[in-house]
């Protein structure tokens, strides 16, 4: 948990510090020490409160795990955005579903219709952005 540090490291690690301070500056570092800790503690228990403040309800329904970096993994995410079924927008469905049926609409033909309008003019070229693409 401690980023990779066990007991033993610990132990050692505090045994090593012992011997540098000193006997006489042991005791004050200690006292720095828990110091730190509690604001440390305090800033942490401060700052999940404001979080739950701000977020206001929904701070509960948030998934925690999901957000972890260490559960980053790029293939499932290429993966799923490559397989989300965004719906594709389909230019005759739309309009069709919207027209009445029945004998009076089927016997109007494709150049009775109204145009669709267009930006461009017939023969006009559109821009191309060469630096865009």
């Amino acid at each position: 948990m401690f980023f990779g540090l066990t007991i033993e490291k610990l132990l050692l690690i505090g045994v090593i510090a012992a011997f540098v301070v000193g006997p006489e500056r042991l005791p004050h570092y200690a006292e720095m020490l828990a110091r730190g800790t509690r604001r440390a503690r305090e800033w942490l228990a401060t700052a999940k409160t404001r979080m739950k403040d701000e977020m206001g309800e929904d701070f509960d329904d948030v998934d925690w795990r999901t957000l972890d970096p260490r559960q980053y993994d790029p293939r499932r995410i290429i993966r799923e955005a490559l397989l989300d079924d965004a719906p594709v927008p389909l230019a005759g469905v739309a309009t069709a579903a919207a027209a009445p049926s029945g004998p009076a609409t089927e016997a109007v033909s494709p150049a009775d219709r109204a145009p669709v309008a267009s930006p461009f003019r017939a023969g006009e070229i559109p821009p191309f952005d060469a630096e865009a693409t």
